[in-house]
């Protein structure tokens, strides 16, 4: 999702959360119902659960609209934890007390290939290197974002540079890699 999506559906939620905007409700419940249905279908729900919890967290959106913070994460982010969680409350439910061990939101992900973990590294020596060309105040600032999660407020006030310094430098940063990735040949699918 770019920066642009973030920031328009960012002021959606605002509109719901200060207005009870139902225009602003009714094009993030467009936008987001059919891709966490989609979602909670992946992960092994029903069509009738998948639904089910949908509408949970549509009203949660609602509900609770004041509680999302652009800061933290981007919206899908937060709407698709709220899934997440409540289709693991529901298995917990209908369990009474014991989990499946099969249950597929709860098995470790399955160790990746020898193939993926030699491609994932000639990958990782490849961004290095790109980064490598970056000037230092980016790549420090790449670094707190990505590798530590700090959101781009706490990037601000542990470096002591405006928050708009923070964003710009982190989008000119990924501009620039995003070209030496491509200049190497490297575009990120694969």
């Amino acid at each position: 999702m770019n920066v642009d999506a973030r920031q328009h559906f960012a002021a959606l939620v605002l509109a719901v959360a200060r207005n009870r905007d139902q225009g602003a409700f009714s094009e993030l419940f467009d936008f987001f119902a059919p891709r966490l249905k989609s979602f909670l279908m992946r992960q092994s729900a029903g069509v009738m659960e998948a639904e089910e919890v949908v509408q949970e967290v549509m009203v949660i959106l609602w509900q609770k609209a004041h509680l999302y913070d652009p800061e933290k994460s981007s919206l899908s982010t937060w709407l698709f934890r709220i899934a997440r969680n409540r289709r693991i409350d529901a298995a917990r439910r209908q369990r009474t007390g014991t989990l499946d061990a099969h249950e597929p939101l709860l098995l470790p992900a399955a160790p990746p290939a020898l193939d993926d973990l030699v491609e994932n590294g000639d990958r990782e020596q490849i961004v290095r290197t790109a980064l490598a060309k970056l000037p230092v105040e980016q790549v420090t600032l790449i670094r707190m974002a990505f590798f530590f999660g700090q959101s781009h407020s706490e990037i601000s006030a542990a470096t002591g540079l405006p928050l708009g310094t923070v964003k710009s430098r982190i989008r000119l940063a990924f501009g620039k890699l995003r070209a030496l990735l491509e200049e190497g040949g490297v575009d990120g699918s694969g």
